[in-house]
């Protein structure tokens, strides 16, 4: 008998109190900008290119509206040949 499986992730709760459209609006960017980061494996730079802004307009609304950002890529350089 096939049975129906409860999906693995519970959907995402409405907040206990309304955001009004501001805070809709900031949470929406807030959400926008860590899904790109994800995708973007933290790069900021690539981050800020593909939503068109400038990369420090970025990095104010990542510290302004609280995104739970990954820390930036580490850069391997290389030895110097010699």
């Amino acid at each position: 008998m096939n049975t129906i499986q409860p999906p693995l992730e519970t959907p995402t709760l409405l907040p206990l109190r309304p955001l009004g459209y501001h805070g809709a609006v900031c949470d929406f960017k807030r959400r926008l900008i860590e899904a790109t980061l994800l995708q973007m494996r933290g790069n900021r730079t690539h981050t800020a290119r593909v939503l068109g802004l400038q990369r420090t307009y970025l990095l104010r609304l990542i510290r302004e509206l609280g995104v739970a950002a990954p820390p930036p890529p580490v850069t391997r350089r290389r030895a110097a040949a010699g």
